[in-house]
């Protein structure tokens, strides 16, 4: 077993390498992102536990990954192009 908890320790701290930076905020501040960038792709996935959902989004802007979870959908604005995924996963 414990060969087992390295292995996936070490794993998870591939993930993070290999995903670069990113940066957890929240809504209002991501939404400030996405409203500045020209053209912004946003990936949003939702989940639900005992009945709430939960909306999870992801962007680009200037090399770094923005990240922020909301219990209400976020209003991206006309100029995003949202992308649904079945899931969103980051390290913690």
């Amino acid at each position: 077993m414990h060969t087992a908890g390295a292995a996936a320790a070490a794993a998870i701290a591939q993930a993070i390498k290999a995903s670069g930076a990113i940066v957890r905020m929240e809504p209002n501040d991501f939404l400030q992102i996405v409203y500045r960038a020209e053209d912004p792709l946003v990936v949003m996935a939702t989940s639900k536990v005992f009945g709430k959902v939960s909306y999870k989004y992801i962007t680009s802007h200037k090399g770094l990954a923005f990240y922020t979870k909301s219990s209400k959908a976020l209003d991206l604005g006309s100029g995003a192009e949202l992308v649904r995924a079945k899931t969103i996963w980051i390290p913690s």
